[in-house]
């Protein structure tokens, strides 16, 4: 039997594309898939629940016609946990949550953050007015928390995963394990949301529309820089047919052409992708999706079949590094040799090998660059990501230099590439290496095309050609960029 004095909660993320610049420019925005899910699961619940997306809005400001219009008890900023954007709790994000904060607080709202950086950074969320911040898996510490108000129960140190201010003290209750059946999740609150700029701005900027979704939670693996503030080092899976079962629903609603599997790692479960693909081609579903996966867990050509038959298009590959020593001081648990049998792999079952690029780990030298930069001249992945070492709290890697983080330890965007810690070169010198190996990259990969274009005529895509007729800027940009790198 519900209460009469039903609860009304609003619901936003702290995620503006606009003041991302290099993610504005991109212009490949995915939805808040976390905050759909505790919408989706609080509105199961019985309450009435709105949702004020900030992604394509201009100043946090623009959340105070929602608030004077929906009333809310409760405003809760809560971040998307499988987005990386999120998970590098960048400053502008910050004080944009900041803001709303206050905002909300205006309008007599209780106020609830659930994100990576008020997880690592509780206290300040709270100076600035949030009445409580949940740590961990956010779900089911949400849908207790609401109800204890909407019966009137203060007490709240029995809700595990909470921190809030008592008497001027800070209450921090116990741990909250994190979900095992996932299967129990309601689908994410889709209709919460105005898709239509999403789809605009990926077909505008990639030709194609693209949408997110999660099979899992969580990551086992241990690799010291990676943070896992939300869903822990546990690997929990939602089964192949609830999986099939959104992709059935999504298709039909929203028509995508793509999808974006945002798992921390797809398909680690023996026997997952196989039932996968089998459910995929029963329901005739057809569209291509890209993941992100290990290079050890990509050596049996079985799986990999598996994937293709799914509609795999690209896997993204933690490659991290051409020099074994840098990937051994990461604890990543891979080699050299598997990062090369993976993508020689995936190439020959017609499945494009993305990797990701880490400079600046403490101890690389330039001889470990030249190894890094060696390797993907040799295996010429379909793109590459290249990302600065960024300590995040929790590692092993932050602890390790966080004495050396006095003066800043987030970046402003996700495009600043600022090296935070005492390191082997320049801060500078880290920027200018990550766009030298762009154009170098692009460079090398464009030849590597155009040789293959002679024989291969009839392969040729639009987008290659553009890219040969553009060599010559490449080349100088290149140039160009290898000038600074040596004077930084």
């Amino acid at each position: 039997m519900k209460s009469k004095n039903m609860k009304k909660v609003l619901f936003t993320h702290s995620y503006f594309l606009r003041f991302d610049p290099k993610q504005w420019e991109t212009g490949l925005p995915y939805p808040p898939l976390g905050t759909l899910y505790a919408a989706a699961c609080v509105r199961e619940a019985g309450y009435e629940v709105n949702c004020f997306d900030t992604m394509f809005s201009e100043q946090p400001d623009e959340i105070i016609s929602r608030l004077e219009h929906t009333r809310p008890d409760f405003f809760v900023i809560y971040d998307d946990g499988f987005n990386y954007l999120t998970k590098m709790c960048l400053t502008n994000m910050r004080e944009a949550a900041f803001k709303m904060i206050k905002l909300a607080k205006k309008y007599g709202c209780r106020v609830i953050v659930s994100s990576s950086d008020s997880t690592d950074h509780y206290e300040q969320y709270i100076q600035q007015g949030a009445d409580f911040i949940i740590l961990g898996e956010a779900e089911v510490t949400l849908q207790e928390l609401i109800k204890s108000f909407e019966f009137e129960n203060d007490d709240l140190h029995s809700i595990e995963g909470l921190v809030f201010k008592k008497e001027e003290a800070l209450v921090k209750t116990a741990k909250r394990n994190v979900m095992k059946d996932l299967d129990s999740l309601p689908i994410p609150a889709w209709d919460l949301i105005d898709i239509d700029p999403y789809r605009q701005s990926w077909i505008r900027h990639a030709g194609f529309f693209s949408l997110n979704m999660a099979t899992t939670r969580g990551c086992p693996f241990k690799c010291n820089w990676c943070a896992k503030p939300i869903y822990g080092n546990r690997y929990n899976t939602r089964s192949p047919k609830k999986v099939v079962e959104e992709l059935k629903l999504l298709k039909d609603q929203f028509h995508f052409e793509h999808i974006w599997f945002c798992d921390d790692i797809f398909g680690l479960k023996p026997g997952w992708v196989h039932e996968f693909a089998n459910l995929v081609e029963s329901e005739n579903l057809q569209f291509k999706f890209k993941i992100q996966c290990r290079a050890d867990l990509l050596l049996q050509e079985n799986y990999i079949r598996d994937l293709k038959r799914a509609g795999c298009d690209n896997v993204w590959i933690g490659a991290e590094s051409g020099s074994q020593k840098i990937l051994d001081a990461m604890d990543k648990g891979i080699t050299i040799d598997q990062i090369q049998i993976a993508t020689g792999l995936l190439k020959k079952n017609k499945i494009k090998p993305s990797f990701f690029i880490q400079f600046g780990y403490p101890g690389e030298t330039k001889e470990d660059i030249a190894k890094t930069i060696s390797m993907i001249n040799k295996l010429l992945p379909h793109e590459i990501g290249i990302s600065v070492s960024y300590p995040l709290p929790g590692t092993v890697f932050f602890e390790s230099v966080k004495n050396e983080l006095k003066q800043k330890s987030n970046w402003t965007d996700s495009d600043e590439l600022a090296v935070m810690f005492k390191n082997t070169y320049s801060p500078e010198f880290y920027k200018r290496l990550h766009r030298y190996v762009h154009a170098h990259f692009i460079r090398v990969k464009t030849m590597a095309n155009f040789k293959k274009a002679i024989f291969y005529p009839k392969q040729m895509h639009l987008s290659q050609l553009i890219k040969m007729i553009k060599m010559p800027y490449y080349f100088a940009s290149e140039l160009l960029y290898k000038q600074k790198l040596k004077s930084a």
